[in-house]
């Protein structure tokens, strides 16, 4: 079957719409610093218009600036210029209001007794590496093992913008459970703690599923239209369509902007919002990785639980929104991996996939002590 009614539990019923009025399960760690800075609560990252006149341009050029990681020569020329002790500063006071999970991980684990922690996990820039070519961001062997691991003590899902077959290649665990395309593609696998619910069948939730005519079309018209724009590439992930421009000249991405609204404007249905060095295509539905997280909360069992721990780690924009409901539901933690100073609604932060890898590591260890100083009934 392929539709979004498949196997899915009669228990799951906030799948399609938030929660109303969620009993905190967690108390949501307390933002730090203060006077309005960067450590108290983030206001929403907003999507991009695809109306107006051509001045839009100019907001989506600069969407794309901010949204993409400063170059290692850019940062060479900031190290030797004068505004480089503002810059420090910022990010100083930025890791002072989202500090890395690893230096603050004693804090983590003892939050996190008595709870069961839910895992979920973005791929691009979280588990592997960004890199120039989307098609071979593979992960490690060691942050594959890292992955299985986890999985072995922690209900663990992936969470992407990736095609769900496609990321599912690149991770190669049949225990883990996928959300693909911004969480629009949900696979449960038939055995798990939602077998009973399942009733022995894998779960398969597609809430965009009569989108996908047009987003073929909007694939095909995309590849059409930036194919003269060098080092374009147009990916279709099934319920969304990626737009990559990591490899497009700078001086280029006017020009690939302008092409991309040119297809969009006819597509009213469809919205656009910038991640790393990509313009993401999605159809305007209420469902995002915020969402896709809840639902699979719901569907593990867990959703009116006073005793889960839900973690979301993820580099995106796009992860803002699984950040936000945990935050607002007062449960679990977010965790930002980034390099530099970024509004986020995440609690703590991780510079690279290396430092995900090891916080996995730290938190199954943690967890192995946890259970062998149990004593046994």
């Amino acid at each position: 079957m392929t539709n979004q009614n498949v196997v899915v539990p009669e228990a799951m019923g906030i799948a399609v719409a938030a929660v109303a009025n969620p009993t905190p399960l967690f108390p949501y760690p307390q933002p730090r610093g203060g006077g309005g800075g960067l450590g108290v609560r983030r206001k929403c990252l907003p999507q991009l218009e695809l109306g107006g006149t051509g001045g839009r341009i100019n907001v989506w050029l600069e969407s794309m600036k901010a949204s993409s990681p400063t170059h290692g020569k850019a940062v060479a020329a900031v190290a030797a210029a004068p505004a480089v002790a503002e810059e420090l500063d910022e990010h100083s006071t930025w890791v002072m209001g989202n500090p890395s999970a690893l230096s603050m991980f004693e804090e983590i684990a003892n939050a996190s007794k008595g709870k069961q922690i839910v895992m979920f996990l973005d791929y691009d820039g979280t588990l592997s590496p960004i890199v120039d070519d989307p098609d071979r961001a593979f992960m490690s062997d060691a942050m594959r093992d890292a992955v299985r691991e986890s999985a072995r003590y922690f209900p663990t899902a992936i969470v992407s913008g990736r095609c769900r077959d496609k990321v599912y290649n690149f991770v190669r665990l049949a225990e883990l459970y996928y959300a693909g395309s911004h969480g629009m593609d949900i696979k449960i696998p038939a055995k798990g703690p939602s077998f009973k619910k399942a009733n022995g069948k894998a779960v398969l939730f597609q809430p965009a599923s009569k989108f996908l005519p047009m987003i073929d079309k909007v694939y095909k018209a995309l590849l059409e239209a930036t194919k003269f724009i060098p080092g374009a590439k147009v990916e279709n992930n099934k319920f969304c369509v990626s737009v990559h421009f990591r490899c497009v000249d700078e001086k280029r991405w006017s020009a690939l902007a302008d092409q991309v609204k040119s297809v969009l404007k006819q597509y009213p249905k469809l919205r656009l919002s910038p991640g790393r060095k990509v313009l993401e295509i999605r159809p305007i539905i209420k469902w995002d990785k915020g969402k896709a997280m809840e639902f699979l909360l719901e569907a593990l069992g867990f959703a009116n639980c006073n005793d889960v721990l839900p973690v979301y780690i993820g580099d995106d924009r796009t992860d803002e929104d699984a950040f936000k409901v945990l935050r607002n539901r007062e449960q679990g933690f977010g965790i930002l991996v980034s390099k530099i100073p970024k509004e986020t609604s995440a609690c703590y932060s991780l510079q690279e996939p290396s430092e995900v890898m090891d916080f996995l590591q730290r938190l199954v260890a943690w967890k192995r002590r946890s259970l062998k100083s149990c004593p046994k009934m």
